[in-house]
């Protein structure tokens, strides 16, 4: 056991799978002198030289696109954006290639991509730097979409990550790089698809990923004080979604709430409300209800404390289910 911070964690996930595989590449803006912005990538460069992790130019079309050719010659590339927000100029080689490449050829090319995406707010950044665009490609079939909450997982689903052979949007919460726990780096990680109950519960089941596990696991310790059985899921994989963990756990509770700091209006809580509505409609006690951030694009630093969804507004949900 070893005592690590998320990026830390992540940042030695890579390092044993470019340890493990010599067609490992990573690449991205300041990966490598600098290490990344978060650091996530600091000392490969060093260790693994410039030909492995390579510093790009600022064109995130240009970095995708360019892995995919790398792809396509039998490398496993792992490709950094920089900022959530500037994910949107590689967008079109994402969604109309990488994700449909492996179906138009019939499954005969593979596209091993990771395409890592620090992502949501909490850090007082500017302007296109705290989105949470993880619904955009949830929607693109033919993409994995996994995020890690915690050490444990970073370390582990990025290497599981990186030896898909499927293209994988990777999402890592920015604002818990600096969070610390224990990471066993010999444990049999869970498989890739698969949700986690990281707090058991009898009263509501909450779902949440990314930066909101630790946002709903304080709420469950705020309920139980109050004597509500708060059961919290993680559900780390959100393409495709363990919806047999989901509909497992709202059956025996009766209750749900989905919380993610996009915004509610079209976000990935919709999907999952709807379908926990139509697999478990004589179950449920309530509707379903969602938490998220407001429909107004992400606001100035000084004002995100009141637009990220926190312990109070989950909090908050939870009553309301028991109004019903």
């Amino acid at each position: 056991m070893t005592t690590l911070a998320l990026a830390k964690a992540i940042n030695e996930g890579l390092r044993t799978a470019m340890e493990d595989d010599p067609k490992v590449l990573i690449m991205g803006e300041d990966v490598g002198k600098l290490g990344g912005v978060f650091r996530v990538t600091d000392g490969l460069q060093k260790d693994f030289g410039e030909d492995r992790v390579i510093d790009t130019p600022l064109a995130e079309s240009g970095i995708i696109g360019t892995a995919i050719g790398l792809a396509l010659r039998g490398y496993r590339p792992v490709c950094e954006i920089q900022f959530d927000g500037f994910v949107f100029p590689a967008a079109d080689q994402i969604i109309t290639q990488l994700a449909k490449m492996p179906l138009r050829s019939l499954g005969k090319i593979k596209l091993p991509i990771v395409v890592r995406i620090p992502f949501g707010g909490g850090i007082g950044a500017v302007e296109h730097h705290s989105e949470s665009p993880e619904a955009y490609f949830t929607h693109t079939s033919g993409l994995r979409v996994a995020v890690c909450s915690n050490p444990s997982d970073g370390y582990h689903m990025i290497r599981q990550a990186i030896r898909s052979d499927d293209p994988v949007i990777f999402f890592e919460p920015k604002r818990r790089y600096w969070d610390k726990a224990e990471v066993d780096r010999n444990v049999t990680p869970l498989p890739f698809d698969r949700g986690q109950v990281v707090r058991p519960g009898t009263d509501v089941t909450v779902l949440a990923y990314g930066p909101m596990v630790k946002t709903c696991l304080e709420a469950a310790t705020a309920a139980a004080e109050e004597g509500r059985s708060l059961e919290v899921v993680d559900l780390r994989s959100l393409s495709p979604l363990d919806t047999d963990l989901i509909f497992e756990s709202v059956r025996r509770t009766g209750r749900c709430v989905v919380a993610h700091e996009a915004p509610v209006y079209s976000g990935l809580g919709a999907e999952i409300a709807a379908r926990v509505t139509e697999a478990c409609f004589y179950n449920l006690e309530a509707p379903v209800l969602r938490v998220g951030g407001f429909s107004t694009p992400y606001p100035p630093s000084r004002l995100e404390d009141h637009y990220l969804p926190d312990l109070d507004r989950v909090l908050d949900a939870v009553d309301r289910t028991f109004t019903f």
